[in-house]
């Protein structure tokens, strides 16, 4: 039994109602993925620290975030992303054109579009980003990520999305009806409520969870929720999440490694309110001259073959056929932050980088390191965070674990 487990199964499942109603917001965040596991609770007295608030424990904490139901907000966010990736050289663009842009585009008509949300995406994997945000229930949302000189805004205005690179002059447009919510599959990671959100998904006796004293963030009072892993082999080192303490709403989310340095996530608001954003905020016209791409994929129209509407089916990539039937049998190997994720791609392993040649190549040389087993052969591709082995074979273990974790349990698969 976890430290703070409670025998009372009717309050568990009020919990668990009150965090599914939170978790409406929530945007799948790669780089918390299988991190966010598994989250035990110990309570704890924010009793030091400035400002001075009333006590508090780690439960009835994470109860306010489940309980949080903020509608409209307003503000600045700063994103630091650091997972000891090598300088890209812009690579993250192509790679992310090739997946996601051209990809998609090849499929609906955006290939090409510097508009097109799931390119700009790749682009918060490293490096730090300004990002303006505004939202006005759930009807009404927009983030703008501002750049040198430029800036690329996402909109969401009832049945329409709107994605506008000001560089480009270039425009893409997509629409939503009940059965795909607007604008979800092209939603940014856009404040530290969808990193917290996601990274308590679920609760067990593997992490420690207390509350770390108080802070202040944009000008807000605070509590600091302190989530540490129990077990080894993780490359999760700690999360802190500052919690609103008049909402509930987090304001700043930190996730550092157990290597230890800089953080690997860092997001944060610099300035918030939340009165109701003036509904100018979220109307968009393309501009004259404006290069604008509908998406062909918008719902209502299903993907060929798959009777499916919409776009971003899990396992379907243009020309992955076998990729795709892998990701059907995704299997979960361990424990809380111990989870390894493993598959079958259906094919060989990932080639060297002499192989493939180029930046490409010389990129996957960059994370690459060969190791063997019982399993038989294969490569290591390492960040800071998030490891994956992918053997000889074909079959692929991913996970928040070390090197040694994901060996053993390619050798235990």
């Amino acid at each position: 039994m976890a430290p703070y487990e409670s025998d009372d199964s009717t309050a568990g499942a009020d919990l668990r109602a009150k965090r599914r109603k939170a978790s409406r917001y929530v945007v799948p965040v790669a780089v918390v993925g299988v991190a966010a596991a598994t989250i035990g609770i110990v309570p704890a007295l924010a009793d030091s620290g400035d400002p001075d608030l009333p006590e508090i424990s780690a439960q009835q904490l994470i109860e306010k975030i489940a309980a949080s139901d903020v509608q409209q907000l307003s503000g600045t966010v700063k994103i630091s992303t650091d997972l000891g990736l090598p300088d890209l050289g812009g690579l993250e663009k192509s790679l992310g054109s090739g997946f996601g842009g051209a990809g998609a585009g090849a499929r609906s008509g955006s290939e090409g579009s510097a508009a097109d949300p799931s390119a700009k995406m790749t682009e918060l994997v490293t490096g730090s980003h300004t990002l303006r945000v505004a939202t006005d229930g759930p009807d009404r949302q927009k983030v703008s990520l501002l750049e040198d000189a430029a800036e690329y805004s996402l909109i969401h205005n009832g049945k329409d999305v709107w994605g506008y690179d000001s560089k480009s002059n270039e425009v893409y447009h997509s629409t939503a009806d009940d059965r795909h919510p607007a604008g979800k599959d092209e939603e940014l990671p856009a404040t530290p409520r969808d990193f917290a959100e996601e990274a308590l998904k679920s609760v067990d006796d593997t992490t420690s969870v207390t509350v770390d004293g108080t802070v202040h963030v944009a000008g807000r009072d605070a509590y600091k929720l302190l989530i540490k892993p129990k077990q080894s082999g993780t490359t999760v080192g700690a999360i802190s999440i500052a919690v609103d303490a008049k909402t509930g709403m987090p304001l700043k989310f930190t996730l550092t490694p157990s290597s230890g340095g800089a953080a690997v996530v860092d997001a944060g608001f610099t300035k918030v309110s939340f009165a109701q954003p003036d509904a100018s905020s979220f109307d968009f016209t393309p501009p004259k001259g404006a290069k604008v791409t509908e998406d062909e994929d918008a719902p209502g129209k299903d993907l060929p073959g798959t009777g499916l509407p919409g776009k971003d089916v899990p396992g379907e990539l243009p020309g992955k056929g076998d990729l795709g039937k892998g990701l059907d049998g995704l299997k979960v190997i361990g424990k809380g932050w111990n989870t390894v994720a493993t598959f079958d791609t259906g094919g060989e392993g990932v080639p060297s980088g002499s192989e493939v040649g180029g930046d490409l190549g010389g990129f996957l040389d960059s994370l690459g390191d060969h190791v063997s087993g019982k399993f038989g052969s294969g490569t290591v591709f390492s960040t800071r965070l998030v490891n994956a082995l992918v053997t000889d074979d074909g079959k692929v273990y991913v996970g928040t674990v070390d090197k040694d974790a994901l060996v053993r349990a390619a050798d235990a698969g």
